[in-house]
């Protein structure tokens, strides 16, 4: 089953675009892209602010940072390098959270046994804030909790 904001349900409600509000470290957000495009951002109300977007207009807000030149990214005041264990500890614990949403458990329950795939994902750590791969893997470890 490929995840993707164009495809139908449950795929569409998986995808990072879906509105699905959530709240992680006391922030509110209106969808995973949203929380996604805020960690490029550093100051942390502009964060609160981004993390209020959903779809294209959270993935265009966060489009034009150029992150990827220090390969750092940042939450709350806090700065992760893109390929450190804690920016990985950080993407579980919005996932997590993003969990507690009904529609998004739902959505991934409906998915049953199917194999989840992201075609237009990308897959170089150093190009993007969530790689396909890990986008399913954390999709995966949230469906073995249903």
């Amino acid at each position: 089953m490929n995840i993707g904001s164009q495809n139908s349900y449950p795929a569409s409600a998986l995808s990072n675009f879906a509105p699905h509000p959530f709240i992680i470290d006391g922030i509110e957000c209106n969808s995973m892209e949203g929380f996604l495009q805020s960690l490029k951002f550093k100051n942390p109300e502009m964060q609160k602010e981004v993390c209020k977007l959903v779809g294209k207009t959270a993935k265009f807000k966060g489009k034009k940072k150029k992150w990827w030149k220090t390969q750092e990214l940042f939450w709350q005041g806090q700065v992760y390098k893109r390929e450190s264990e804690e920016y990985q500890q950080l993407l579980t614990k919005a996932y997590n959270a993003l969990f507690q949403n009904s529609g998004f458990k739902a959505a991934l329950k409906a998915t049953g046994t199917a194999t989840l795939t992201h075609s237009i994902g990308k897959n170089d750590i150093r190009k993007t804030v969530l790689t396909e791969r890990e986008f399913i893997f954390q999709l995966n470890r949230l469906r073995k909790q249903l």
